[in-house]
């Protein structure tokens, strides 16, 4: 019997604290990422009289229901405003790691922990948001969890978890110029489906993967919670750390040599079995965009809308159907034909750094011919934007420049898309009703988001690339 082992079997096991007939395993947690949507666990725990086990390892950080302007006149939904209060109480009182809504690091949370080197290789990390999935990106087995599962971390920092199963993604080749992580992933979720990662914890590698910065890596793990996945992880490197190196929270000194040494061997051991395994070529993907109501519904930018009667099954057909007519699509239709209202740029999928100088870049030939909006994913990423400029080229652009938060990913602080609207957005889900109330979404990268907003239309972002490098000082129809 073979003893290699994968990355997620090398932190799995000696966070095991025993299990029980079912096969369900107790695991101990090192830290818990909360925000403030959260307030319903504190509240169960004062019922029950327990308290917070572990004040020093729980991270809140309020980004949901944050405004994203006007930050001063107070936050103007009572409900909002009194969880945000009741959580600032609590994370003072009870001493939790805490980012509030005026901390100068102020952002998303699974963005600010990275930032302050919170999130290490080879820790267990249980959040209550199901994007926690992000941490991954730094060698970390991080679960997503539900709200009883939250209240159970906070009295005890254990957590009880079913058997999982394992499963890769190999990512080869070398990505094209307007194509990035988010096409990948898209690319990726698009041939084995919303539901072809339940169960499994989904492992990125690949010698693409080994050359992408940090911030692709957290787009990758951050999605694939889109694929059913329960975690998403990958085997630390040079790269990761060099992100690390330095955060206030990482170790330090001779801590930090130590620290490295044993995150060498977390990688998944040669000849080490998986229940399932899927590769990708980076070369062959193009510029991706979703068309229908799942990141399932995800096709290269130069296709069609498909036919429902190509679907394998009834039950497929219908569902396409039923997105197609939600989304006010015709089969047959040229992706790169339909024309959008607004655009959004920003999220715990993309609205880091990197992912603010993509969009910039095609920005600066243009001008916005929708709304379109930009929020940083923290407030140290804005003011690393703004120190290069990239908010002046926004501005000039004709795009909104925000303040940080998760703002129109799900539209809880009030940032929401029309009914029957149809905004292109870098975000994770393109659910019905998930920007707002009858609100039509196409995922997309930052780069297809800001061509989209130059042109109002999904537009494939190579040509724009290709006619601005032509011609880099005209403005572009």
């Amino acid at each position: 019997m073979s003893t290699a082992q994968t990355i997620v079997d090398k932190i799995w096991n000696p966070h095991r604290i025993l299990g029980n007939e079912a096969g369900d395993t107790l695991l101990a947690v090192d830290l818990h990422y909360l925000n403030e949507t959260s307030f319903i666990c504190f509240q169960e725990l004062e019922r029950l009289g327990r308290t917070v086990r572990r004040p020093g390892q729980t991270f809140l950080a309020m980004d949901h229901t944050v405004p994203t302007r006007d930050r001063a006149a107070g936050i103007p939904d009572a409900e909002n405003r009194e969880a945000l209060v009741y959580m600032d109480g609590i994370a003072r009182a009870t001493g939790l790691l805490y980012v509030g809504l005026q901390d100068p690091r102020q952002g998303i949370g699974h963005i600010v922990a990275s930032e302050l080197g919170l999130t290490l290789p080879g820790i267990l990390i249980a959040g209550d948001d199901s994007h926690t999935t992000t941490n991954g990106a730094m060698g970390a087995l991080s679960l997503g969890i539900g709200l009883s599962e939250v209240t159970h971390v906070l009295a005890t920092q254990t957590l009880w978890q079913a058997p999982y199963r394992s499963m890769r993604a190999r990512l080869t080749g070398r990505m094209g110029v307007g194509v990035d992580a988010k096409d990948l992933v898209l690319a990726l979720i698009g041939r084995i489906g919303a539901g072809g990662a339940i169960g499994h914890v989904l492992e990125f590698d690949g010698d693409c993967v080994a050359e992408m910065s940090m911030s692709q890596r957290m787009t990758l793990c951050n999605m694939a919670v889109e694929a059913g996945a329960r975690a998403a992880i990958i085997a630390p490197d040079e790269v990761t750390f060099r992100y690390l190196k330095g955060r206030p929270c990482a170790p330090q000194g001779e801590d930090w040599d130590r620290a490295v040494a044993g995150w060498r061997v977390l990688a998944t051991d040669p000849g080490a079995r998986f229940d399932r395994e899927v590769e990708l070529d980076a070369a062959q993907v193009a510029p991706t965009v979703t068309w229908g109501t799942s990141p399932q519904d995800a096709l290269a930018v130069d296709s069609v809308v498909p036919d429902p009667y190509s679907a394998a099954t009834a039950p497929e057909r219908q569902r396409m159907q039923a997105a197609l007519q939600y989304m006010d699509l015709t089969p047959g239709m040229r992706i790169a034909d339909v024309t959008v209202d607004q655009v959004f740029i920003g999220s715990c999928t993309n609205g880091r750094l990197e992912d603010l100088r993509r969009a910039a870049e095609v920005a600066k030939h243009g001008k916005a011919r929708v709304p379109a909006v930009v929020t940083p994913g923290s407030s140290e990423i804005k003011r690393q934007a703004e120190a290069e400029g990239l908010h002046d080229i926004f501005l000039a652009a004709g795009f909104e420049w925000r303040d940080p938060g998760c703002s129109m990913c799900l539209g809880m602080n009030g940032d929401l898309v029309a009914s029957s609207l149809r905004c292109a957005s870098t975000t994770n889900r393109n659910f019905m009703g998930r920007q707002g109330k009858g609100a039509r979404t196409h995922l997309m990268s930052p780069a297809m988001a800001a061509a989209a907003a130059l042109t109002g239309r999904i537009t494939d972002v190579r040509e724009w690339l290709r006619a601005a490098a032509a011609a880099p000082n005209e403005e572009k129809p």
